[in-house]
């Protein structure tokens, strides 16, 4: 196990705490913002700075990867809690600390017991397609906050939008031109000058303008007094059903975090040449979401963004997530003062804009071209966490998943191998439909393990292939099984179908190139039993065309040659 902050040396420290200067800059105001997200108070989102922070970038394996809540989870807390507890209340509060605590419990499992893999079941499209949907959500509110208009944060998609266009007539045109100008600033300022903490200098800059010209007595709401002093130690108290009640949201969170949080954690690890354990990883965000429980925050995740402007700023370990954590309790200590008059326009602005990409209009887009089925996916995810909500996305997610790679295994490619004479040929290649591997044999190379989906499927094409070249032209099949790893009861049934069916047209059955680890479970499933075995297919189609000839005798049925992986 690596030690904490590995990668740092005399060389690259100074690097390292000026990109955490950079950090501190870029985290502040936007964890401000996505606490507003939640329903939470600006301490919520500043708290998830510090202890959880401090405590992730000592336990994770990365070197890159920068833990904190983000708009995806800050949407998804807000839907989930939502309908527990009325936004900004105490006991909302204290629902977004049981969660984040489940979702630490989640995580640890997760590592334990090295299941991280559930993770992948949130392909591409299903990603793009919930984070899309969440983040649209987000957007109609951080609108309505530039416009000046007053809309119900926590309600759902469709009411937000009617009120939003229905409070258009009571805008605050103070409220509309700091949005624009903060809007513009961070557009054009993010594509031509990217190493500035342009989100920073807008809320600087916008909150002078608002103390200086008294905007806030023309209506410019603020984001008001923020309590000062450091995190304390507090514990959720509720009762169980209300534990059980958050236990589906925090396992969305959990997963979606997982399968975004170890992509990009891998990606950056193999981008910058070191190693990363995504169990260790789990671990870290285990104990970062317990923490945050326990200190006045809510769930954590990982941040791609401030993770990509890290990379770019030239840092290779987590010191600058602990000068951020060092920044932002200095500041929670002594200059919360300096927090009050924040005007929320500029707050909305700043989080609009970071949203943006994860709309995912571009990648739906793209997928349409790629492959309609994944753009399917996509879209009916998008549209059911909009219209439906953030849990039923998720479980549509899945569910679309599983019908996808149903979909995909239980057509796999399935061969008839053709022979060129040579000797030394291993018989890989396809050959043409309704032929023959060599003259009464048929050599089928099925390209997935065997399993329900996939049995009927299977037998039906080894039956096409004994019946196409003409009757009673084929008198063996093998089957190449080096990519049957596996096999289930519902496909050796089936298989057993097929045998049946051999046998009754005089066609004999062989095995090649069998995996040594899958020959006790097939040979447990009743898939191979009596039937001849070959190390290679040159050596099956030799032995069965010298046995054409004569009667084989009972030692035949032996091993041809040592099995292979």
């Amino acid at each position: 196990m690596q030690k904490p902050l590995a990668g740092l040396t005399r060389a690259n420290v100074v690097r390292e705490l000026l990109a955490g200067v950079t950090l501190l800059a870029i985290a502040i105001p936007l964890n401000i913002g996505y606490a507003q997200i939640a329903g939470l108070p600006a301490t919520a989102g500043l708290y998830a700075l510090v202890v959880p922070t401090v405590l992730y970038a000592l336990v994770v394996s990365s070197r890159q990867l920068v833990a904190s809540p983000d708009a995806a989870a800050a949407a998804l807390v807000a839907s989930s809690i939502g309908g527990l507890a009325v936004a900004g209340s105490a006991d909302y509060a204290v629902l977004a600390l049981a969660q984040a605590i489940i979702c630490g419990v989640m995580f640890i499992l997760l590592a334990v017991f090295k299941l991280g893999f559930l993770a992948n079941f949130l392909s591409k499209p299903i990603l793009i397609g919930f984070v899309g949907g969440l983040a649209l959500d987000i957007l109609v509110s951080q609108i309505a906050k530039m416009l000046g208009v007053k809309i119900d944060s926590g309600g759902e998609f469709v009411e937000k939008v009617g009120d939003l266009l229905g409070g258009l007539g009571s805008m605050n045109g103070w409220s509309v031109l700091i949005a624009a100008a903060s809007v513009v600033v961070l557009m054009l300022g993010k594509r031509f000058f990217g190493m500035i903490p342009w989100a920073l200098l807008v809320l600087v800059v916008a909150t002078l303008v608002v103390v200086l010209a008294d905007l806030g007595a023309a209506g410019v709401a603020v984001l008001g007094a923020v309590p000062a002093g450091a995190p304390s130690l507090t514990w959720p108290v509720i009762d169980w059903q209300t534990w059980l009640l958050l236990i589906p949201s925090a396992m969305a969170l959990t997963l979606v975090t997982t399968a975004e949080g170890l992509l990009v954690s891998r990606s950056y690890g193999e981008k910058r040449h070191y190693r990363t354990e995504p169990n260790r990883d789990l671990l870290a965000f285990g104990v970062a979401n317990i923490a945050a429980g326990a200190q006045g925050s809510f769930a954590v995740g990982s941040s791609t963004s401030r993770t990509a402007a890290m990379d770019q700023s030239g840092s290779r370990t987590q010191l600058p997530s602990l000068v951020l954590a060092v920044g932002t309790l200095l500041l929670l200590l002594f200059g919360t003062a300096l927090l009050e008059d924040i005007p929320s326009p500029a707050i909305g602005a700043i989080v609009g804009v970071a949203i943006l990409p994860l709309l995912g209009f571009r990648e739906l887009a793209s997928l349409w071209k790629l492959d309609r089925f994944e753009f399917f996916v996509g879209a009916v995810c998008f549209l059911v966490t909009l219209f439906v909500g953030s849990i039923p996305g998720i479980i549509v997610a899945f569910v679309l998943a599983l019908i996808n790679l149903a979909k995909r295994a239980a057509n796999p490619a399935i061969d008839v191998l053709a022979a060129d004479g040579e000797p030394g040929d291993s018989l890989l290649e396809e050959g043409a439909a309704g032929s023959t591997t060599a003259p009464g044999i048929v050599v089928v190379r099925m390209a997935a393990p065997l399993f329900f989906a996939n049995g009927d499927v299977f037998g039906q094409a080894i039956r096409t292939a004994v019946t196409a070249p003409g009757a009673d032209a084929v008198q063996h099949v093998v089957i190449d099984m080096e990519a049957v790893t596996d096999a289930d009861v519902t496909a050796a049934e089936s298989f057993a179908g097929l045998v049946e069916w051999l046998d009754d047209h005089g066609v004999s059955l062989a095995f090649s190139r069998l995996r040594t680890r899958a020959r006790p479970r097939l040979e447990r499933l009743g898939v191979l039993t009596d039937q001849r075995v070959f190390a290679t297919n040159r050596a099956a189609v030799a032995a069965l065309s010298a046995s054409s000839a004569h009667v084989p005798s009972p030692s035949s049925h032996a091993e041809e040659g040592q099995l292979h992986e």
